[in-house]
């Protein structure tokens, strides 16, 4: 069995075959993981045990005629953000070890209902801030493609995982790029939805208006498949979007004769872009065009302001979700010793998230107290809001000339370890993929070739709720650029 070419929809085929167990998945991808886990790292936690258990009762269940779906008995990674009933959510920090959460996020109740294991907790940067996978507490995750490569961030546990075949998929968030990024570092499919279509519901907040929840897969069938069942509208997220949802898989039939293609100039001159990445993703657009579709030239001129907005934004959505963990309400509780002037409630505030959160995370919540304290949010925060709406009407008026946009995800490929250590450095990285999120629209990346012997991934970007567009022209992209597997 080649885990590192098992898809989900292969997978399900061959249980209702009663040519596998999901018994002998669950143990293959154990061993597997325990066999690339001190090289690569994917998972922040593992609990085998319930893992087996839970598939020996979907075989039962599948052998008594009784199988919930087609799906019953697939394992599927959460990343270390989203509840699972029972197990730690730690959210790669110090401050929450041992926190178990007593029920399911929506999106994992929705699995759970059709049969699907949730398999273990992929690594991530720490609260999910951060673009290489360093900032995780836990432990070091890695690339598949080359070990002294980073993941990507925030959800390289999810991208490794799959790459390295340790997970048949996963679920990761996207605050800024986060699932789009490492899925095109380690050469795998990862989609954003629309801000609103997938529920929130059980997820930890990093950026409140930013984050959303997405696949991260081994190809954009499996891709479309569990997007289709996580997108439903859900009471439980103020923010879910009500309605009826249009099938993502049954859009896949659809070919991409006349479908019109924008390419941002501004994403192809952005400073730092290796040119060896900008000629795979023009080469991959010139795939497409072969196929059927145009080109069309269009422009977001706001991009450049981006980085700035986004981190005004989310770093004070971040400053006020994290409050929270104080050692009180949440959080592991370190008793410092108090200093004169303070008293008991100010110390122990101060010891337990100078010593529970990272680097990382202590930067974003200052910057993001700092942009709210008053005399400054008007200049800062409010300014913020303005610009996002300027790119989000950037995104608008290139889409009255396009169905989908395309580009890079990031200006290269994967970092070698340390690369990104300047968090300026590090926030400039982010560039292509922020404004998506800052409009609220879906995009996600699909491989494109290898450049340096690492993969690259090529973005598209559609208007709200065109995941099924999105998702038809990655697989037309994928038809002309399937990645071996990854050399772990």
């Amino acid at each position: 069995m080649n885990l590192q070419k098992l898809t989900l929809t292969d997978a399900a085929e061959a249980l209702a075959a009663g040519k596998l167990t999901s018994r002998g998945l669950v143990d293959a991808l154990l061993a597997r993981n325990e066999s690339t886990d001190a090289a690569i790292g994917a998972y922040a936690s593992l609990d085998a045990t319930r893992a087996r258990c839970e598939a020996d009762a979907a075989d039962a269940r599948r052998a008594a005629g009784k199988a919930l779906s087609r799906f019953d008995g697939l394992p599927i990674a959460m990343k270390d953000n989203m509840a699972v009933k029972d197990e730690v959510v730690q959210c790669g920090s110090k401050i929450l070890d041992g926190l178990k959460s007593t029920y399911d996020a929506t999106v994992v109740s929705r699995l759970r209902a059709l049969g699907f294991i949730p398999m273990g907790r992929s690594n991530m940067d720490e609260f999910a801030m951060g673009s290489t996978s360093e900032n995780s507490q836990i432990k070091t995750t890695r690339n598949p493609w080359n070990a002294q490569r980073v993941p990507g961030g925030s959800s390289g546990g999810a991208a490794a995982g799959v790459a390295a075949g340790s997970m048949l998929a996963s679920l990761g968030s996207d605050t800024g790029g986060s699932i789009r990024q490492p899925a095109a570092f380690c050469g795998v499919v990862g989609l954003k939805p629309t801000y609103g279509t997938v529920s929130r519901f059980g997820l930890v907040a990093y950026a409140s208006s930013l984050d959303q929840i997405g696949p991260i897969t081994r190809n954009v069938r499996d891709c479309a498949e569990i997007y289709d069942l996580i997108n439903a509208h859900d009471p439980m997220d103020s923010t879910s979007i009500p309605g009826p949802r249009e099938s993502a898989v049954a859009a896949l039939a659809q070919d991409v004769k006349g479908l019109r293609v924008g390419l941002p100039k501004e994403w192809l001159e952005v400073e730092g872009l290796d040119p060896e990445c900008r000629a795979a993703v023009l080469n991959a657009v010139k795939a497409l065009e072969a196929r059927g579709a145009s080109v069309v030239p269009v422009a977001l001129p706001h991009t450049k302001y981006a980085i700035p907005a986004y981190y005004v934004i989310a770093t004070a959505e971040a400053s006020t979700n994290l409050a929270r963990f104080d050692g009180i309400r949440y959080g592991n509780r370190v008793e410092g010793k108090r200093l004169e002037g303070e008293t008991d409630i100010l110390s122990l505030y101060k010891s337990t998230r100078a010593q529970g959160f990272g680097k990382e995370v202590q930067r974003r919540i200052l910057l993001g107290t700092f942009v709210l304290s008053k005399g400054y949010a008007d200049r800062y925060y409010l300014q913020a809001q303005k610009v996002r709406t300027l790119i989000k009407r950037d995104f608008d008026a290139a889409f009255a000339l396009c169905d989908v946009i395309a580009g890079p995800v990031a200006p290269g490929v994967a970092p070698a370890f340390g690369d990104l250590k300047d968090p300026i450095k590090a926030y400039l990285s982010d560039v292509l993929t922020i404004g998506v999120n800052l409009a609220g629209l879906p995009s996600l990346s699909v491989p494109c070739g290898l450049v340096h012997g690492l993969p690259v991934g090529l973005q598209l970007v559609g208007p709200a709720l065109a995941e099924t567009t999105l998702l038809r022209t990655a697989a037309a992209v994928e038809k002309d650029f399937s990645l071996a597997a990854a050399p772990c």
